[in-house]
């Protein structure tokens, strides 16, 4: 679980609810109306622009913005340069049995056991990567709208609220409501887009770039393994996805 993304979702909604109860009543903030324009109106606003796998898609992808494993690159390297030596000593086939922690690893070194030619082995990991990359994007895209759409929805539920205010002005009991309406729906805009959607767009594209890296790894150490090289060429060489300062780590 990334604790990161919890705590900071969780105490940003919680400093926000107790500045809300130290300054009079919880219930005061809570308007249905509100709630539908906002929410409702941003998920179906954000409807129209993707289809309805990517937006249910999306939830899922949504997941690794708390509940996501970090691939250490050195651990990965290590683990690269552990196959090379098996590979080395053993030829391609030895690694038929091998087992790593990384499924698309796993995958990779089917290719290799299997005989396929360099380019074949490189065009079907990376195409992997890609499409694994574009479905990341589609999902982050959707957070994206949904946290501009959710301001702009807050702000149409303020026009609404002071429509109804100014056409009862007569009444006073109507323009509390409607006051609220306008209000209300200004702050939940804000809260979906600043709190909830944005940042787990942000998370996201960092956990993105995160997996591209490993991928990388893996797709040049898998093709420096087949080509024959020295093991310790090769971890010299993916080494250099790692910054200087961690580099020395990858040889303990």
């Amino acid at each position: 679980m990334d604790i990161a993304t919890l705590v900071g979702l969780v105490g940003a909604m919680g400093l926000i609810v107790a500045a809300m109860v130290m300054g009079g009543s919880l219930g005061v903030f809570i308007d249905v109306p509100s709630i539908l324009i906002v929410f409702g109106g941003a998920t179906l606003v954000a409807l129209i622009k993707f289809t309805l796998g990517q937006f249910l898609g999306a939830g899922k992808t949504a997941a690794k913005a708390f509940m996501f494993k970090s691939v250490d690159p050195n651990v990965l390297i290590q683990e690269i340069v552990e196959v090379a030596d098996a590979a080395r000593k053993g030829g391609l086939l030895s690694l038929e049995d091998k087992q790593v922690s990384s499924p698309f690893m796993q995958r990779g070194m089917q290719l290799l056991v299997d005989g396929h030619d360099p380019e074949v082995v490189r065009t079907l990991l990376n195409k992997e990567l890609r499409l694994s990359k574009g479905r990341h994007e589609s999902s982050i895209k959707i957070f994206e709208a949904l946290g501009d759409v959710a301001p702009a929805m807050g702000m149409i539920g303020t026009l609404i609220g002071l429509v109804q205010m100014l056409a009862n002005m007569s009444d006073p009991k109507a323009i509390g409501p409607a006051m609220a309406v306008a209000l209300l729906t200004t702050l939940y805009g804000a809260l979906l887009a600043s709190v909830i959607c944005l940042p787990i767009a942000d998370k996201l594209k960092n956990r993105n770039e995160e997996e591209a890296e490993c991928g990388a790894i893996v797709v040049d150490g898998l093709l420096a393994i087949q080509a024959g090289q020295n093991p310790r060429v090769i971890e010299q060489m993916l080494k250099n996805y790692l910054p200087e300062s961690k580099r020395g780590t990858a040889e303990a």
